[in-house]
């Protein structure tokens, strides 16, 4: 009996201590901490090779005076002074900064509403006016480009329906004004963007549960209320990246200017991205293009993250 004991206490600790141990976990091989980077290396040299590099190689060249096909001149920051000191230049990016209001705070001024209408509303035949709305966006932007070009002739549509109402004072050779033809290409950009702005804020309007709607109602809110109230407050983060999305649209917007104006009348239209191409394939200003196309990718990185980051902010 008594050498039983320590046999039977003995059997107990080493059952108590697998009880409190549990199963052991196999080692772990040195490099499965590398698999998940095996993964992503693929898809991150593409986008070195694509994105990184010619980002490098043209920070590299905005430090050279070169035609593209002689020997450069290294002349440290002086592509990037004229950036700053020559009027053209500083025209453009001012010219940018009008689009923005048209490619991005006007589609979301009128998206919002519209959104709200298409979400909330009972209204047959809906999924055909969300494909009308967002048709714009399927459209290839020369195709667009050309259409409005057309539409905006001083024998064009416009200027007809015009001088149909008796609103003929009104008609003008839209593109070729030196004050209109801005305005004309930003509303061109209004028109495409505002598909867009509307089918992302539909997206986040239908997440929004009725109760809230419903709450709002017993409180004695209206529509106009409700919007304010609900709506609006539940889709700031899609705001966000609407307006994230609009705003680098503006800022790199080319192949609109090219096809509608080309800069002009004079260079009443011409933009930063417009002016890379003019001065590296026209002009063979190869450093001084680079120099604005690398402020021009600064200035994009700095306006989203602004936008990114005040819209975090009202979300906390």
């Amino acid at each position: 009996m008594r050498s039983s004991l320590p046999a039977t206490a003995d059997i107990a600790q080493r059952d108590g201590t697998a009880a409190t141990t549990g199963p052991s976990r196999p080692p772990r091989r040195r490099g499965a901490r590398w698999l998940p980077l095996a993964y992503v290396l693929p898809a991150f040299a593409v986008y070195a090779a694509f994105l990184l590099y010619p980002l490098i190689r043209s920070a590299q060249l905005s430090l050279y005076e070169w035609d593209g096909l002689t020997l450069g001149t290294f002349v440290g920051f002086q592509n990037y002074v004229e950036v700053l000191t020559d009027p053209v230049l500083r025209a453009s990016f001012g010219h940018t900064l009008v689009l923005i209001g048209f490619y991005a705070v006007l589609p979301v001024v009128l998206g919002l509403p519209l959104a709200a209408l298409l979400t909330r509303a009972r209204v047959r035949g809906m999924p055909f006016f969300r494909t009308v709305v967002f048709l714009p966006q399927v459209v290839a932007m020369v195709v667009v480009a050309v259409a409005w070009r057309r539409i905006y002739d001083p024998d064009g549509p416009l200027n007809a329906a015009l001088h149909a109402v008796g609103l003929g004072g009104l008609a003008h050779g839209w593109l070729g004004d030196y004050t209109f033809a801005l305005p004309a290409v930003g509303l061109i950009g209004t028109w495409v963007q505002l598909g867009l702005v509307t089918v992302l804020l539909m997206a986040g309007m239908s997440r929004i549960p009725a109760e809230r709607y419903e709450a709002a109602r017993l409180d004695g809110a209206g529509p106009v209320r409700e919007f304010f109230a609900v709506t609006l407050p539940a889709v700031r983060g899609e705001v966000a990246v609407a307006l994230t999305l609009t705003i680098i649209a503006a800022l790199k917007t080319f192949d609109l200017i090219y096809v509608t104006t080309s800069g002009g009348p004079g260079n009443s239209t011409a933009v930063p991205s417009y002016e890379v191409y003019r001065r590296a394939f026209e002009q063979g200003q190869v450093g001084s293009a680079a120099a604005v196309a690398i402020v021009l990718t600064v200035l994009i990185f700095v306006i989203s993250l602004g936008v990114n980051r005040i819209a975090d902010r009202e979300e906390k």
